[in-house]
């Protein structure tokens, strides 16, 4: 099916059918602030979709995603503010004028030129006065890691950062040591914030090594419940669960499983 602007209206008249006199208890109860809520979550479950590789499952969350876009649409139309036209209106001007190599006479040679000059035009779009941080425009509400991905990012973009790779890595075993002192002295609070220094560097070794910090760890994460799940699996074919064997042998199940794993790839 082609999306059309009929798709589209049909899709308006669903969410006011279900927000009308005769609707839905719930829908007709939901705010801007709680659907918010609920945007986060079908976010999050749409990216897992994506890292899943499943089409199917990757056509179905957008579509969730899109619902709930329109819906909170419809309830800032209701006050008497936008519509979802409109929405779409300004985000297609905005994209072309954030495009000048494309739509316009500009040129660029790579991705990082366009990326510098995406930030350069925002600037200019926002009008940013004087005294507004560079940090303004990152969420409070993002996930910490993206979030200090983040951070960083903007600070190194007027030269506050690293020359190279190595040097930020130096910085990582300062901070490390910085840690371990902490744990000697059995500092909780110490202990906590020399961790979250260790952390905050390593983002900002994985952005200057050109990967982002939050897929890696989804990645190493998944990597480790493929393995534990191929343990408990293993151990269950024994008769045994896997709490019940001894640490020799779910040394020996890991091994396997990281065999398997190989194999697999």
């Amino acid at each position: 099916m082609n999306p059309t602007r009929k798709n589209f209206d049909d899709l308006i008249r669903l969410i006011e059918q279900l927000r009308g006199e005769n609707g839905c208890p719930w829908d007709k109860k939901q705010t801007p602030q709680s659907m918010s809520l609920y945007l986060i979550e079908e976010v999050h479950e749409l990216v897992e979709a994506i890292r899943s590789g499943d089409a199917e499952h990757v056509c179905e969350e957008l579509g969730d995603v899109m619902f709930l876009v329109f819906f909170v649409a419809n309830l800032f139309k209701e006050q008497g503010n936008f519509d979802i036209y409109d929405v779409l209106a300004i985000n297609l001007e905005k994209m072309i004028g954030r495009h000048p190599h494309v739509f316009g006479t500009d040129t660029v040679e790579n991705a990082e030129e366009v990326r510098q000059r995406w930030h350069q035009l925002k600037k200019k779009e926002k009008n940013h006065a004087p005294d507004k941080s560079l940090m303004d425009s990152v969420p409070t509400s993002l996930p910490a890691m993206m979030r200090a991905y983040r951070i960083s990012e903007r600070a190194a973009r007027i030269g506050f950062d690293w020359a190279d790779l190595s040097g930020v890595m130096e910085k990582v075993e300062e901070e490390w040591a910085e840690f371990k002192a902490e744990v000697i002295k059995n500092d909780t609070k110490g202990i906590s914030s020399e961790f979250g220094d260790i952390l905050f560097t390593m983002v900002n070794v994985a952005r200057l090594a050109k990967i982002h910090p939050e897929t890696a760890i989804a990645e190493s994460v998944k990597k480790f419940e493929q393995r534990f799940r191929y343990m408990e699996k293993a151990a269950l074919k024994k008769g045994e669960r896997i709490e019940n064997i001894g640490r020799e042998e779910m040394e020996r199940l890991w091994e396997e499983a990281k065999e398997s794993n190989q194999n697999l790839i």
